[in-house]
């Protein structure tokens, strides 16, 4: 019985919990793809990536065995 005194604070407590889980994927979800809007744009304008070897260039390996 005394249980019951405190369903609403059980009930509002997990509504919190799962309001704030939900919102915290939604936020990483809108980062995760302005992030790769982000990356498509530099890349369209020649950026590249470090951890992806040149055509031409040095490796990072090659460039340690040079040093």
């Amino acid at each position: 019985m005394e249980t019951m005194n405190h369903a609403g604070f059980i009930v509002a407590s997990y509504a919190a919990a799962t309001i704030v889980v939900v919102a915290l994927i939604a936020w990483v979800m809108l980062d995760f793809r302005a992030q790769r809007r982000n990356l498509a744009e530099l890349e369209a304008r020649g950026v590249t990536r470090r951890s992806v070897p040149s055509q031409g260039g040095r490796t990072m390996e090659q460039a340690r065995e040079d040093a």
